[in-house]
């Protein structure tokens, strides 16, 4: 197969993970639980694929840098919203996780018209924010569509965890864009 063409595959799959969105909002609306608990696995599956194939087919690409976090905020946000629709959230978390990823989202976006010096770089905060995420998600799921009660206690830990690591993740990045800001531009530096 054409060298430029493989190229394109962990973009492909990162696309159809933000294709699963639509799918995983109707499942959940549904109250498809237990189908929407397998296509949240198969899509977090397929986030850790198309990394792999990224790297080893040397196949990194500036799309992608972008592209796969936002196919991670599209899933995780949405989750959240429409489990909190469905009381199987708290509202406040959810409030809170949707501030914080539109609060980065304009921030990166400030950022980028400021210094022209974006990296798409997630903090380890941030990572540690995401699966922390993708856990509660995980269990709430598992709890209503696999009907395994025993979780929902592990479910409620999270909530709690996963407002910590929101506002860490939070007050981390507002601490490097401040550094970033303090940076003199690139033409400044000439």
């Amino acid at each position: 197969m054409n060298q430029r063409i493989l190229a394109h595959i962990p973009n492909m799959i990162t696309l159809g993970r933000i294709l699963c969105v639509p799918v995983m909002i109707w499942l959940i609306l549904k109250h498809d639980f237990n189908a929407a608990f397998w296509l949240f696995i198969i899509a977090g599956i397929s986030d850790g694929v198309d990394g792999y194939l990224a790297k080893v087919m040397n196949a990194r690409t500036k799309v992608g840098a972008f592209l796969d976090p936002i196919a991670d905020k599209f899933l995780l946000v949405s989750c959240f919203i429409f489990l909190g629709v469905q009381g199987l959230l708290p509202l406040w978390l959810v409030i809170m996780v949707v501030f914080r990823d539109v609060s980065i989202v304009v921030g990166a976006g400030l950022i980028e018209l400021l210094t022209h010096n974006l990296k798409m770089e997630p903090h380890m905060s941030s990572k540690i924010n995401t699966v922390v995420q993708i856990l509660l998600v995980s269990c709430v799921l598992a709890v209503h569509g696999l009907e395994l009660n025993e979780m929902y206690r592990i479910a409620d830990g999270l909530v709690y965890l996963s407002a910590v690591t929101v506002i860490f993740s939070g007050v981390m990045y507002l601490y490097y864009w401040g550094k970033a800001m303090g940076q003199p531009h690139e033409e400044e530096k000439r």
